[in-house]
């Protein structure tokens, strides 16, 4: 039932480790051997997970972009749990970008500058599998630096979304007397 295998990893490695010892305590050596290569497996496993290097691309498209189009509706219902204000209305001013984990199509920011170095994110949006965190930083450390922008104003969501607004650095502020988040790079 969980969506992240890192956590699902950690805790069957705790599990793991409580049969093994439970194994050896009531001396019963088939559970505590079996629980004993689990925990090596896990750990394996998670070491292989923190030392992969992974790769991240920006891919910038259009705002008509009949991928946009499809990828939105593909997983309306996923952003509609976290955003359920989000409607998609891209025009020429919108910057639309997929963010590539591994070539993998992870990640879609839709924005729409406000000013040269101002910028309003209406959809942050990331696929289940990835939502680690990774992208978020990869975007607002390097990407957003890049661009010189120098504040990004985001909608608040449902609570996980505001959660990840705050682990990404952004702060309640407001805009126009609504309540918004604001993130200030650099």
């Amino acid at each position: 039932m969980m969506s992240g295998i890192v956590k699902l990893r950690i805790i069957n490695l705790i599990g793991a480790v409580f049969f093994a010892v439970y194994g050896l305590l009531i001396n019963a050596l088939p559970v505590a051997i079996v629980n004993g290569f689990i925990c090596f497996v896990d750990v394996y496993y998670l070491y292989d997970i923190f030392k992969a290097k992974e790769y991240f691309k920006v891919l910038e498209v259009r705002h008509d972009s009949e991928y946009v189009k499809y990828f939105l509706t593909f997983h309306e219902r996923d952003i509609k749990k976290y955003l359920p204000s989000f409607s998609f209305k891209g025009n020429e001013a919108s910057v639309i970008f997929f963010i590539l984990r591994n070539s993998i199509p992870a990640g879609l920011i839709c924005a729409t500058k406000q000013s040269d170095d101002n910028l309003f994110v209406e959809l942050d949006f990331v696929i289940p599998g990835y939502r680690d965190l990774k992208i978020g930083k990869y975007v607002y450390q390097n990407i957003f630096m890049k661009k010189k922008i120098k504040k990004i104003y985001c909608n608040p969501g449902n609570s996980k979304h505001d959660s990840y607004l705050q682990k990404m650095g952004f702060v309640k502020c407001g805009l126009n007397k609504k309540p918004f988040y604001c993130l200030e790079i650099g």
